[in-house]
């Protein structure tokens, strides 16, 4: 197969991503498949008109969003049909991640009809990548800005042994910090600030020590709560064998230096076999 021929664009939806900041993040086939759209849908025609302008894309556009998707999915889908090529994009990465998209998809699908993803930059797996977490992780999404529906979400997945990606609003980060600290105590926590922007910042911290962050933050933030963290199991005996050790090391070498030998070599507590050479000593 030649890699070098550019792929045949057929009628039917396309879920194209978009950069999440950087603009040099838009991909060759992503710009391809909108410059041959019949119809590009706009999650906000203002925000995408500022990419569609950079890129010198002329193409028709139409809102498509929260509050008219269901509205306007059924006129969309008779597009299709008349085999046009229709594109969606979000304000900023993959489409239906936290965004519109999903009604329009099911629809295509229960018609039989086409959908095609167009990959690219997304928030999620970006920041996932940087963490140094498990790459097994759960995506909550926007987390909900009252508290009896944080909590009920919180008490259902704070068991869970993933790494756990939210999204939330910039202006309502300490409002969420304080919850983690209630259900992830024992965790690490990466939050991403403007990614891929001239000012991207990742703090990195434990979550039970993280401080609130800046008031002046805008926009959105995602954040990546660690898997579970495996303490190791401290052992509270010794075995006959090292209290053997121990005697035969104590005629030959100081206190100190048998206490710090055995705890490295026997990943034992240094009090417990400081305690045994002094009885040993006795």
């Amino acid at each position: 197969m030649d890699n070098n021929k550019q792929q045949t664009i057929s009628p039917g939806l396309y879920i194209v991503s978009t950069p999440i900041g950087n603009m040099e993040d838009m991909t060759f086939r992503a710009l391809n498949i909108l410059k041959k759209s019949d119809l590009i849908l706009c999650e906000d025609t203002r925000r995408s008109g500022k990419l569609l302008f950079y890129f010198k894309i002329k193409n028709k556009t139409a809102p498509y969003h929260k509050f008219n998707e269901a509205k306007t999915s059924g006129r969309i889908i008779e597009l299709i049909k008349k085999n046009k090529i229709i594109s969606i994009i979000s304000d900023a990465g993959t489409p239906t991640i936290s965004d519109p998209g999903l009604i329009l998809i099911n629809k295509c699908i229960d018609e039989k009809l086409k959908v095609y993803p167009i990959p690219g930059p997304s928030a999620v797996t970006s920041a996932v990548s940087v963490s140094g977490f498990s790459d097994r992780y759960i995506f909550c999404g926007f987390l909900p800005k009252k508290e009896n529906e944080l909590n009920s979400i919180l008490k259902n997945i704070y068991n869970l042994d993933y790494s756990i990606v939210f999204f939330a609003a910039a202006s309502k980060i300490d409002f969420y910090i304080d919850h983690f600290k209630k259900y992830f105590l024992d965790r690490k926590i990466v939050i991403a600030k403007e990614m891929t922007k001239i000012y991207e910042e990742f703090v990195r911290e434990k979550v039970d020590s993280i401080d609130n962050l800046p008031k002046k933050l805008k926009d959105e933030i995602t954040s990546v709560i660690s898997e579970k963290i495996k303490k190791k199991k401290v052992k509270t005996e010794l075995s006959e064998s090292v209290k053997i050790e121990i005697v035969k090391m104590l005629k030959k070498y100081s206190h100190k230096d048998v206490v710090d030998f055995i705890a490295k070599k026997e990943n034992l507590p240094k009090k417990l076999i400081y305690n045994h050479c002094l009885k040993v000593k006795k």
